[in-house]
């Protein structure tokens, strides 16, 4: 009896068996499953993070300032043509290139299409298509993190606190949306922070306009007499945000910001010696120059080689006179020239933020100085010394105003982008150095605008109002394959000549036969900043 029970119970449980696998190969041999399985794909695509904001010294936006729309581009010809004349060409590309991709993807274009069917969001462009002060702003990576400039200086301050917008939708096998299921778009609650610079858009766009028209490569530098707050700082040529990539194949040194580069700066460097020899009491020294110096056996030549005859230091500067500043430098000596030098700025970096600065530049060592030849040089702006225009700027903004050396300033706070209240101040508490008496500057600023009325630096007089300024011309040691150097070309000066408010540098690097001089081109932003002020006083 118990055979037959076992066999019943062994029976039946090969039964069941046999049952469960018929089971299991009625659902792996019905394709609905799979298929179900595929028709509810859900893809997430996320935008571009909404990062922080700059904004200029009146609360203008320089980033983040125009919408911008993102589309869905679902797989098939279709979207294709519907979309290609809604994209720039770089967009155009990926459009072809993905015409027959199985997800869907976004795709920036140029207004809002939802009316024609193309499910569209709208967002903020971080950049246009040639926005200001690049240079100085910097850009971002595929990953929306800072590279270069403010940008990089600045990331985690601008960075969200992590959650991204994003769209959803649902797929088919193909790819093609489910007509059931209607695209998602989340908008993330993004706590930013803001940064206010001291930047004017308006006389920005205004010296950016001038530099791209009047010069092939250089820097325009402004400074507010008063604060030494950069009001414009631009680099020439310039490049686009947006398209980092063709600026680094052309190779033409676009992405390099010249403001914070150190050049040799030649006799835009002489004020210097001039602001000395008033504050030291050597006022008195006079020089015939025949075109050039014999000094200790080196022969040292004016501009051309011209003969000055015989000229003061008033007229030194108006011609700038290489002699008689060789003749000044060793009276001064070495080491108070360094001295002073060095209360202006000189041989040391400008930190803007975080590991952003404009470069320390070179002075000469003071043992070098007692070389006669050494010194020879420096006096007029030549041999060891590099600086920047940021550092020339410092150093005219102090003739210009009260004979105070102020550090140029960038960046004023940081803000809450949604209460707007300052998180951190970044203007206060900087170094001022009394360098030169009020008696100093204000002889200084005379003979400065005696170069702009009656000197080398006629070109840079404006149309409105009076200038003043040095012009320098620095060699540079490199020579085409011609045979002829090239050289850096300056402007410093102030605007206007009396009550200065603006203290203006123009530098053009690397220059055989420039388009228009340095003074120029000061001429240009000084006419510039007087119809911006004309605009806004009738404003």
């Amino acid at each position: 009896m118990h055979w037959k029970r076992l066999i019943a119970l062994y029976s039946l449980l090969l039964f069941g068996f046999w049952v469960v696998l018929c089971q299991l190969y009625t659902i792996a041999s019905n394709t609905t499953y799979a298929e179900r399985v595929k028709k509810q794909t859900i893809v997430t695509l996320n935008l571009q993070d909404q990062r922080g904001n700059f904004f200029d010294r009146n609360e203008k936006p320089i980033t983040g300032g125009e919408k911008c729309w993102y589309a869905l581009c679902v797989p098939g010809e279709s979207s294709y043509t519907r979309l290609f004349d809604h994209v720039s060409p770089e967009n155009q590309k990926k459009l072809y290139q993905k015409r027959n991709s199985a997800t869907p993807f976004l795709v920036q274009v140029d207004c809002d299409l939802t009316d024609e069917g193309i499910f569209t969001v709208e967002q903020t462009s971080r950049y246009t298509q040639w926005p200001l002060c690049p240079h100085l702003i910097g850009y971002l990576d595929g990953e929306s993190h800072g590279v270069a400039g403010l940008e990089s200086a600045m990331d985690d301050i601008l960075q969200t606190n992590g959650e991204h917008s994003y769209i959803q939708c649902a797929t088919n096998a193909q790819g093609s949306l489910m007509g059931s299921i209607e695209p998602y778009y989340h908008a993330a609650q993004q706590k930013t922070a803001n940064v206010q610079l001291t930047i004017d858009s308006a006389i920005q766009a205004a010296v950016e306009g001038i530099g791209m028209g009047m010069m092939t490569s250089g820097a325009i530098v402004v400074l507010d007499t008063k604060t030494a707050q950069v009001l414009a700082c631009a680099s020439f040529p310039t490049f686009a945000p947006t398209s980092v990539a063709s600026s680094i194949q052309s190779q033409d040194g676009a992405l390099l910001n010249r403001a914070f580069s150190a050049y040799a700066v030649g006799s835009v460097f002489k004020p210097l010696l001039a602001a000395v020899a008033l504050e030291e009491g050597l006022t008195q020294e006079k020089y015939t120059c025949p075109g050039y110096i014999d000094w200790h056996g080196h022969i040292y030549r004016c501009a051309g080689g011209v003969p000055h005859g015989e000229v003061n230091l008033q007229g030194a500067l108006e011609k700038s006179c290489n002699g008689y500043f060789v003749q000044l430098g060793e009276k001064i000596g070495g080491e108070k020239l360094l001295q002073y030098a060095k209360k202006l700025g000189f041989g040391q970096p400008v930190y803007i933020t975080g590991g952003l600065k404009a470069v320390a530049g070179n002075l000469p060592q003071a043992k070098t100085l007692q070389e006669p030849g050494a010194l020879a040089n420096f006096s007029f702006g030549q041999g060891e010394l590099l600086a920047t225009p940021v550092q020339i700027g410092a150093m005219m903004n102090a003739m210009a105003g009260d004979g105070v050396y102020r550090v140029p300033t960038f960046i004023t706070r940081v803000f809450d982008a949604e209460t707007e209240q300052t998180i951190e101040r970044l203007d206060t508490g900087l170094p001022e150095v009394q360098v030169f008496s009020k008696k100093t500057v204000d002889t200084l600023q005379k003979m400065l605008s005696g170069v702009v009325e009656n000197g080398l630096g006629r070109e840079a007089a404006p149309v409105w109002g009076k200038a003043a300024g040095k012009t320098g011309t620095a060699q540079t040691g490199r020579f085409n394959e011609e045979g002829v150097e090239y050289k850096n070309l300056w402007f410093a000066g102030f605007y206007p000549a009396q009550d200065s408010r603006y203290t203006i540098v123009v530098m053009q690097d690397d220059q055989i036969h420039a388009k228009h001089s340095s003074a120029a081109i000061f001429s240009r932003v000084c006419d510039a900043i007087y119809l911006l002020q004309e605009e806004t006083e009738k404003g």
